[in-house]
């Protein structure tokens, strides 16, 4: 799906330099960085729910 990113000229700048010297193109590197952030984003909302299954065991078990 097509989709349009308007960038603050100084990231444009550094995004352009870093595909320069990378050999990629702008598109890669903003997938790349989308995936990463989205897998971070992943990642703590299962930390979170794997803390509170563990402090709240006790509950769950009573509640089943």
């Amino acid at each position: 799906m097509a989709m349009t990113l308007r960038l603050p000229d100084d990231l444009d700048a550094k995004l352009t330099e870093r595909a320069r010297r990378e050999g990629r193109s702008k598109q890669e590197l903003a997938i790349e960085a989308i995936r990463e952030a989205q897998n971070r984003a992943e990642l703590k909302v299962d930390d979170v729910l794997a803390e509170l299954v563990d402090s709240d065991a006790e509950i769950l078990d009573y509640l089943k």
